[in-house]
């Protein structure tokens, strides 16, 4: 996948078929969307290409008042994109000035004169330029004079219970894990730094990692304890991940530590890739350390009774 960062380097995509939007989270209706492009540039020896947008337009445009919480840094969304042969994936800026294109703007000046498009493939209820003006009864109504067909995508083609970013953001913050994982085609996943914590896991018996994420738009499922899987340097391990404020031990900061099995390496400073894989219970406080160390040794059991079913599925 060649990867363009702005338009300023494109030349014309030969048979470019094309499709455009956030793709926050690349869900399961999103690949259905890179599958019918890909498809369909293979049957007219052609190229498969996504146009997306970079800060989210919602970053940009609500800055003040924004609760958006993403379900995919760039980083992250390239890397995905990668493992479903697409061809070209275009990153636009997106800006305040870039939000005031009309329709016509983009159509003509980025998808036929920049990319050169020969097919347009959108999702149900795409809308575009200024104010989202842009529609495809518009594309549908304009498409000879550009000099491209367009094709919709329905809802019902693309799911029944119309998957969308939304949905899959407030099951993350419900502790509904597995409809997020079943949304999303795989289990959702955050990259963070392993930072210097106070060693109270440790001392009792549960060495964790205290793990930091650097973006702070990214999306952190609800406070409690989590079945994850955690993968360091390509190698994966299961364990078992608390979000909160560790009432029974100080309450004074959110904090997010995860007790791996079967591992001991020193890791500070390296980043770990976290997989949430089912939800256990939310964070409580408990009488003392010697209850709270007891809940804990369910808590693992638990973990790993869920991981050898979820494994069997």
């Amino acid at each position: 996948m060649k990867v363009f960062y702005g338009l300023e380097h494109i030349e014309k995509i030969p048979n470019a078929v094309v499709t455009s939007g956030t793709f926050d989270g690349v869900h399961i209706g999103h690949q259905k969307i890179l599958q019918r492009i890909s498809e369909t540039a293979k049957k007219d020896n052609g190229y498969s290409v996504l146009i997306t947008f970079w800060p989210h337009p919602r970053l940009v445009l609500d800055q003040n008042n924004s609760q958006l919480k993403l379900l995919s840094t760039i980083d992250e969304k390239i890397e995905l994109l990668r493992s479903f042969g697409l061809d070209y994936l275009v990153v636009i800026p997106f800006t305040r000035a870039f939000s005031k294109l009309s329709s016509f703007q983009f159509v003509n000046d980025i998808l036929v004169e920049t990319i050169g498009t020969k097919k347009l493939i959108i999702g149900y209820d795409h809308h575009f330029g200024r104010n989202r003006e842009g529609s495809f009864e518009y594309l549908n109504e304009n498409a000879k004079k550009f000099g491209f067909s367009v094709e919709e995508i329905s809802r019902q083609d693309i799911d029944d219970i119309g998957i969308s970013s939304t949905k899959i953001r407030n099951s993350l913050l419900n502790h509904n894990i597995s409809v997020a994982n079943d949304f999303l085609g795989r289990p959702y996943e955050i990259r963070g730094k392993v930072v210097h914590g106070d060693s109270r896991g440790k001392e009792m018996g549960f060495p964790t990692a205290n793990v930091e994420i650097k973006e702070d738009y990214k999306l952190i499922p609800c406070d409690g304890v989590y079945a994850v899987e955690v993968e360091f340097y390509g190698s994966e391990f299961y364990g078992m991940l608390n979000i909160g404020m560790r009432p029974t031990v100080d309450g004074k900061k959110k904090q997010m530590e995860v007790h791996i099995f079967d591992f001991n390496q020193e890791i500070y400073g390296e980043t770990l890739i976290i997989r949430f894989l089912d939800f256990i219970r939310i964070e409580k406080k408990f009488s003392d350390i010697q209850e709270l160390k007891m809940q804990l040794d369910t808590d693992m059991k638990t973990v790993k009774e869920r991981i050898k079913k979820i494994n069997k599925t």
